[in-house]
């Protein structure tokens, strides 16, 4: 799992300039670039790139297959490192969900009730409590899943109080290539989070939107985590 030191100097260079951005969005907002965690995609790179990142400076990745996260896992144990802290980002399948439970911090795509209900049955049985968070189609896509906000509105009471799982907050996705859309969608998760906090009573701290392309956006208009993958690890990728 041998990494070029040139590709590890990459990676903390490039880290450095994505958070100096981060910063000049949260300022821009007058915001606390501290209200902003930023974490690595890691779905398209082996455990090697992981713990040259982590040498680098990150400290939380996201994985978007169950099998991918134990494949990693198992190398960066294998290879006598400390285990690597991941967040499962994708669509998640309720035959995989014992791969994913216990063994990430936070998983982002909990996109249906039934899968919540699915993962509080899971966790119960295990007795552990899995910190989750309500994937949510704010562009209203028909190639995105999640809640629309609409289902989100009726749901919210009872998916927050399904003992197992823990409600942390809400992530979304904005289409492609479109700023102006993006901005429109993630205001629109930021807006459904304070009327969520209204019917709930809960903090909903947690507002993860924002990807490589439009991180600063997500930024400006109230992200709490962005999630970057191509920007992090991929050298041919300019920031914009």
């Amino acid at each position: 799992m041998s990494v070029d030191e040139r590709y590890e100097g990459f990676l903390a260079e490039r880290r450095a300039q994505i958070l100096a951005r981060v910063a000049a969005a949260a300022a821009r907002a007058g915001r606390d670039a501290g209200e902003v965690e930023a974490i690595a995609v890691s779905k398209t790179v082996d455990a090697g790139a992981v713990l040259a990142a982590r040498r680098a400076g990150w400290g939380v990745f996201g994985e978007n297959r169950p099998q991918e996260l134990s494949r990693k896992l198992a190398a960066i144990e294998a290879a006598g490192e400390p285990p690597a802290c991941f967040d499962m980002i994708g669509n998640l399948q309720k035959n995989k969900i014992n791969q994913v439970i216990g063994r990430v911090r936070l998983i982002h795509s909990i996109s249906s009730e039934h899968l919540a209900e699915a993962v509080s049955t899971r966790c119960e049985a295990r007795g552990i409590v899995a910190d989750v968070l309500l994937e949510t189609n704010v562009s209203g896509e028909a190639s995105k899943s999640g809640f629309s906000p609409d289902e989100l509105r009726a749901a919210a009471e009872r998916l927050c109080a399904l003992p197992g799982i823990e409600v942390r907050g809400v992530m979304t996705m904005a289409p492609a290539g479109d700023p102006d859309a993006a901005r429109r969608t993630f205001s629109g998760l930021r807006e459904l989070a304070e009327e969520l906090r209204g019917r709930t009573g809960l903090a909903l701290p947690v507002l993860s939107c924002g990807m490589s392309d439009d991180f600063e956006i997500a930024v400006e208009e109230g992200s709490t985590l962005v999630r970057l993958g191509r920007c992090v690890f991929d050298q041919g990728y300019a920031l914009r």
